[in-house]
């Protein structure tokens, strides 16, 4: 029997998420989509190009937080912004809020003029959802995070783009998100999110009451494919041999085995 963490679950099927872009450069932002996206570079789609989130490409797959081993090139801040407009780039980023219709909310919670919590603000969401591939990670999902409309929108959805003209919707592709439960993508009746697969020892029941919107929910929805014990073991010992994994997704939450 193998046993996996939901974290573990969580980071294969976000490395599930980049498998096919082929020679794309992936921006992870945040631990669990840095272990997802190396995950991918290491088994199903070698050709990602990856950096250190700050400066440099990388040439090797160093574990999480550890100084690159092979550098392969420079990209500095300003120029990840060429990177964006050409669009050979899918990032994954955090959403503090996501709606029906896969707006991202990083902002702030409240109206916009007087907020009740200031957030990030909206950093790159804008440019990221018109112009690359996108995708979004989500620890703990709740009715809180999954709501009905975000306060401000910061990350474009595919419904929204469509209504602001071919400038927004040409390169708008919110292709999956990925949270603690399951995932979805953005392709329910009227471009909304709906639920692709949920992650072992979670049921559809559970999902949908942790939702607070509506969600698209196929007649039949597979469970998340397991971590394979080549992928634990690259995560265990060559990506994540410190185990900061279960900070993201406690192990309160897993409990899949096989």
């Amino acid at each position: 029997m193998t046993e996996y963490s939901r974290a573990e679950v969580c980071a294969a099927a976000i490395a599930d998420a980049f498998k096919d872009d082929g020679e794309i450069f992936a921006s992870p932002m945040g631990m669990l989509p840095m272990l997802g996206v190396r995950l991918a570079k290491l088994t199903s789609n070698p050709d990602l190009v990856i950096s250190d989130g700050e400066s440099l490409y990388l040439g090797g797959v160093p574990p999480l937080f550890a100084k690159a081993d092979v550098v392969e090139g420079w990209i500095p801040f300003r120029r990840v912004f060429d990177v964006v407009a050409y669009g050979k780039r899918h990032v994954m980023m955090g959403a503090t809020q996501v709606d029906r219709h896969g707006n991202q909310n990083i902002s702030a919670i409240g109206d916009f003029a007087q907020p009740k919590r200031q957030l990030l603000g909206s950093r790159g969401a804008p440019g990221n959802t018109v112009n690359n591939r996108t995708s979004y990670w989500v620890p703990r999902h709740s009715p809180k995070v999954f709501v009905e409309q975000v306060d401000i929108v910061s990350g474009v959805g595919p419904a929204r783009a469509k209504a602001a003209g071919p400038g927004a919707s040409k390169y708008n592709d919110i292709h999956r998100i990925v949270s603690n439960l399951g995932v979805f993508d953005v392709r329910g009746d009227g471009d909304t999110v709906r639920l692709l697969s949920v992650h072992p020892g979670v049921s559809v029941d559970d999902v949908v009451a942790a939702t607070g919107f509506a969600l698209a929910v196929d007649a039949d929805v597979p469970v998340t494919r397991e971590p394979t014990e080549s992928e634990l073991m690259i995560i265990r010992n060559v990506l994540d041999p410190k185990n900061l994994r279960d900070r993201e997704v406690p192990p309160v939450d897993a409990g899949a085995t096989q």
